[in-house]
């Protein structure tokens, strides 16, 4: 279906956590978040302006929870194109295991494939040179990604590769938390996901950033003991407490429905 054929494309659902929910891409209204999966919707019911659209995601979701609570209701729906993505919330905890979360992730592509749907994965971005906690996590990425990779051959699936994504490396793309996309990340995050999709955009996600002064030592310091109490602390309170911050969360767009 995919690699031209967008007109065949009237159904779409998107699965994952908060990458997939949009944080922190707020709409006008500040009532939900936006985000890639959205814009990506937003484009196809340009061609295809019947287009119905799912997002099932709910932030903070661990891969196996993705899988037990988003992909049967996916493969219910029976999208033409399903978008997968998980396993970041699993890599970032001191237990997180690539070698363990790729035959879950395996299962996943093979039962939406089996329906029939054109399924699109994405592989972790490369964290070298990011701030924030994201770095120390880059050999585990990269093992997993070489998992997601042969899961893609295996059945046929689509890779957004963000991987070789150098656009991400600039401050810009990223919200102040350093660890969801700023809005301007998301709208090229979309026009990623549309080349992959072969759907024709206005814009190029590669465009250069416009420059930004460096920020002196002092400046960055402060950035980082801001990040670190409003971010950080938090994270590890949850972790310790056993929450989530999904929990009692439902996905903002359950069903498939016209934009």
């Amino acid at each position: 279906m995919i690699g031209g054929v967008v007109n065949e494309i009237n159904t779409f659902v998107a699965l994952g956590d908060s990458f997939t929910e949009g944080m922190y891409d707020p709409y006008p209204d500040g009532d939900l978040y936006r985000g890639w999966a959205d814009r990506v919707a937003e484009h196809l019911a340009v061609q295809r302006p019947g287009l119905r659209y799912a997002n099932l995601a709910v932030r903070g979701k661990l891969l196996r929870q993705i899988v037990e609570d988003q992909v049967p209701r996916a493969i219910e729906l029976n999208p033409d194109v399903v978008t997968l993505c998980g396993g970041g919330n699993d890599l970032i905890r001191p237990s997180g295991d690539p070698d363990t979360l790729a035959p879950i992730f395996d299962g996943a592509v093979r039962d939406l494939r089996a329906t029939g749907s054109e399924v699109l994965i994405f592989t972790g971005l490369d964290p070298r040179g990011l701030r924030g906690m994201m770095g120390r996590f880059r050999g585990r990425a990269a093992t997993f990604n070489m998992h997601l990779r042969a899961i893609a051959d295996q059945h046929g699936a689509r890779v957004v590769d963000l991987w070789p994504m150098s656009v991400l490396h600039d401050p810009q793309a990223w919200d102040e938390d350093r660890l969801h996309l700023s809005p301007e990340g998301h709208r090229r995050m979309a026009l990623r996901v549309c080349e992959t999709l072969g759907v024709p955009v206005d814009g190029d996600w590669r465009e250069p950033w416009p420059p930004m002064p460096e920020p002196d030592w002092l400046t960055l310091r402060r950035d980082d003991l801001h990040w670190a109490r409003a971010y950080l602390l938090p994270w590890i309170q949850r972790r310790v407490q056993g929450r989530s911050s999904g929990d009692g969360r439902d996905p903002k767009r359950p069903d498939l429905l016209p934009l």
